[in-house]
């Protein structure tokens, strides 16, 4: 008998993980990608412990249907490639469709997104990989999406020795938010750190 097996699907997802995420910084900076692709022009970002107990991102961008917010968990689930030549033409921050299963594999994530056209939002729970369906549910939440991501690597904790304090980890994360802010004028970013306002930009206001 052979002894070259496939791996599972939740131990493949957290070794996927360890190649997307490997800090706080690294899920903020995915997930702010994702809100500037989304189109918006107001993102908040909030983090308590260095990103290791909680880190919230908001955006007004174009939001996700109920279908779309389940399926954007999966791994290679994307919006942004639909064929081959679509590879000789990427003009978004992110397009592989990693990102979002990477960090549900390794942490609790609460997604709440509407589309602008929708009367009602959608909330999303996952789990530690798993989408939990009857977190799944209609929701009152304003357009655009909001990422909730607590417990960061709370099923790997062989990851969390290589955290720094939760300072450093915080430091790690204002310098991906003061790249953003430097490189998009044209949006408005708020940054909070425990609880205290660190950046406020107002954007291109017009």
């Amino acid at each position: 008998m052979g002894i070259i097996k496939l791996l599972p699907p939740e131990i493949s997802n957290k070794i996927a993980a360890g190649e997307v995420v490997e800090r706080p910084q690294s899920v903020v900076k995915e997930l702010v990608e994702n809100a500037i692709d989304a189109g918006a022009d107001l993102i908040s970002v909030e983090i308590r412990n260095g990103g290791v107990r909680y880190i919230i991102v908001s955006d007004n961008g174009k939001g996700m249907e109920k279908n779309d917010a389940q399926t954007a968990f999966l791994r290679h689930a994307t919006s942004k490639i639909r064929s081959e030549n679509d590879l000789d033409a990427i003009y978004t921050l992110g397009f592989r469709g990693e990102a979002l299963s990477s960090i549900g594999a390794v942490s609790q994530v609460d997604l709440f997104t509407k589309r602008r056209e929708d009367e009602e939002g959608t909330h999303v729970m996952c789990l530690g990989g798993e989408i939990k369906s009857d977190a799944s549910s209609a929701v009152g939440t304003p357009d655009g999406t909001t990422f909730v991501v607590h417990n960061l690597f709370f099923n790997t904790p062989a990851r969390m020795n290589f955290l720094k304090r939760d300072a450093s980890e915080a430091a790690l994360v204002t310098d991906i938010m003061e790249r953003f802010i430097l490189s998009h004028p044209e949006i408005s970013f708020r940054y909070t750190i425990d609880g205290k306002d660190k950046y406020f930009t107002p954007g291109d206001l017009h």
